[in-house]
């Protein structure tokens, strides 16, 4: 194979694959699909906000050949399934899950009550939970494997004094744990079950629970924590959930990849 044959089948890597992702209206999740579509996939981009994910999904894909909008709360199971349903009505098949839709906000564990707690563990762990069951149910049927990639965190850990976030870390934490109990139960179907661990991913769900001019205050106190200088893109995460759903990572399955710039290798 001639170099340039290589690099051309290297930026189609996914041609003739189907991806969901959720939480694809935003950051990480709309980058993911949108290189998913730019090397040859379709997708089914989830998100709540009905008009931002119909917005994501036209940008991704103006012609709608490729790119489709579902929008649903991914706590309730009901979500899952009809993504699925959605992926494989509209495309004939489900390659790949992209399980990226989260929320965070830092709150002192004292501060933290039973409807922040559920919060937390509804649109981050239970979420997580119920689209990949629904998805591996149909990949399960297909017969011909898949990858499942979540996003997990760094907080999930480490705790880090700055931003308390126990809530959010537990449910974190039980992604990872999902990860791993899924790569050994799916192994036999040809699913494969990976994540990543992100450190500080500039991404809008930071003005989520911050003003732009605390944005724009805050974030660049967090890049000297990285080793390499500075806070993560929502690429560079990307570059990593993509690499994990390839078939150039057909051989791992299991893992808990950080992605933060060095931060959890140690402190100079």
């Amino acid at each position: 194979m001639a170099i340039q044959d290589f690099e051309e089948s290297e930026k189609m890597r996914f041609e003739r694959k189907v991806a969901i992702v959720t939480g694809g209206n935003s950051g990480i999740g709309k980058e993911v699909a949108r290189r998913f579509v730019a090397e040859g996939g379709r997708v089914v981009v989830n998100g709540r906000n009905a008009a931002k994910t119909e917005a994501a999904s036209k940008e991704i894909d103006p012609s709608g050949e490729r790119a489709v909008a579902h929008v649903g709360d991914i706590a309730l199971p009901s979500t899952g399934r009809a993504l699925v349903k959605a992926a494989v009505d509209r495309f004939g098949q489900l390659d790949v899950l992209f399980n990226n839709a989260g929320i965070f906000g830092p709150r002192p564990f004292l501060e933290v009550d039973e409807a922040e707690y559920d919060r937390f563990l509804g649109g981050i762990l239970k979420g997580a939970f119920f689209v990949a069951q629904a998805a591996a149910k149909a990949m399960k049927a297909a017969g011909k494997g898949g990858a499942i990639v979540q996003t997990g965190s760094m907080w999930a850990l480490q705790a880090i004094g700055a931003t308390p976030s126990s809530a959010y870390s537990v449910a974190k934490a039980g992604v990872h744990m999902l990860t791993k109990n899924l790569a050994i139960e799916l192994a036999p179907d040809g699913i494969r079950v990976n994540a990543i661990a992100p450190g500080v991913i500039e991404t809008p769900v930071f003005n989520t629970f911050l003003t732009p001019e605390q944005v724009a205050k805050v974030l660049p106190t967090f890049n000297a924590i990285h080793p390499l200088g500075r806070n993560g893109q929502p690429a560079d995460a990307a570059e990593a959930l993509l690499f994990l759903a390839s078939d150039q990572a057909k051989w791992i399955t299991g893992v808990i990849l950080s992605v933060d710039g060095g931060v959890m290798a140690g402190r100079q």
